[in-house]
């Protein structure tokens, strides 16, 4: 029996494409392996399946009291899959529903935890929901965000994106990585670089660079084209958007970036992204 280590971030931050480098890494193939089965090795927290695995009975015959009781249940079963430790993603907040550990800790080996910048995010955020900037904007910065339980997927409780983040850096030190969305897009070799040695891994130059590319967004893309996603949202005719940083200068508007910078600027600050804004924006107040 191994532990979990968790592929957590908030929605929209490169969760995906973190999973889509592991599985070209771990498997080492010649040609890009498929984004269509990546549950393979790092299977998602939230499906249906494990709920009803564990228990014998379908999603919608529980409360969200109940099927919360049950995720300690559900980390151990994930445990049991290999005898070493196993990726499983997450978009929970490290934090409590209903007393119980959204991230239950004796099951926990490690975290790699994916930032993105709030005012990219949001952007994909709200095309992938389908509701409009604005509505996201209240979700990325509502305390009490909720995606919602459906026919696939249990309910993940998010909280704002500054509480997810600060959530998530409560885990060891050690046992944490932190990657940001903008380093694997700019500074490739060394961001994912240092998730294999994090990961004790000591790929060769070449198959770190094979990893690296046949995981890019262009072939993911590509891929989505021609054979679908089987993860993409019923709200949206694609998943893999644009897979680029920065998007917000042209797309939100003077008060939208204020709302999302006076709401998580403590956060922002701390981790480099307030350098480069458009407009003189400080503290509310």
């Amino acid at each position: 029996m191994g532990g979990i280590i968790w592929l957590a971030s908030y929605p929209k931050s490169g969760n995906t494409w973190l999973r889509v480098f592991l599985h070209n890494l771990l498997l080492n193939t010649n040609e890009p392996a498929s984004i269509n089965n990546l549950n393979s090795l790092t299977i998602g927290s939230s499906n249906e399946y494990w709920l009803e695995k564990v228990t014998g009975r379908p999603v919608d015959s529980f409360t969200e009291k109940e099927v919360v009781a049950l995720t300690p249940k559900i980390h151990r079963a994930f445990t049991r899959l290999r005898s070493d430790s196993v990726f499983v993603k997450t978009h929970n907040s490290m934090s409590k529903v209903h007393g119980v550990p959204l991230i239950t800790p004796e099951y926990t080996a490690g975290a790699i935890y994916v930032l993105r910048n709030p005012l990219d995010t949001v952007i994909s955020l709200a095309e992938h929901f389908g509701i409009s900037l604005d509505d996201g904007i209240d979700m990325l910065n509502d305390k009490h965000s909720v995606i919602s339980s459906d026919t696939t997927q249990t309910a993940e409780h998010l909280g704002s994106w500054s509480n997810h983040v600060m959530s998530w850096r409560a885990v060891n030190k050690s046992a944490l990585h932190i990657l940001r969305y903008e380093d694997m897009l700019y500074k490739p070799e060394k961001a994912f670089g240092g998730l294999a040695k994090f990961l004790g891994l000591s790929p060769p130059k070449f198959r770190l660079k094979k990893a690296i590319n046949f995981s890019s967004f262009d072939t993911s893309r590509k891929q989505e084209q021609e054979k679908g996603f089987i993860e993409q949202s019923d709200k949206t005719d694609r998943f893999f958007r644009v897979g680029k940083a920065g998007q917000w200068k042209n797309i939100l508007n003077d008060d939208q970036i204020s709302r999302v910078i006076d709401a998580n600027f403590d956060v922002m600050e701390e981790h480099g992204y307030l350098q480069n804004s458009k407009i003189g924006i400080s503290r509310a107040g």
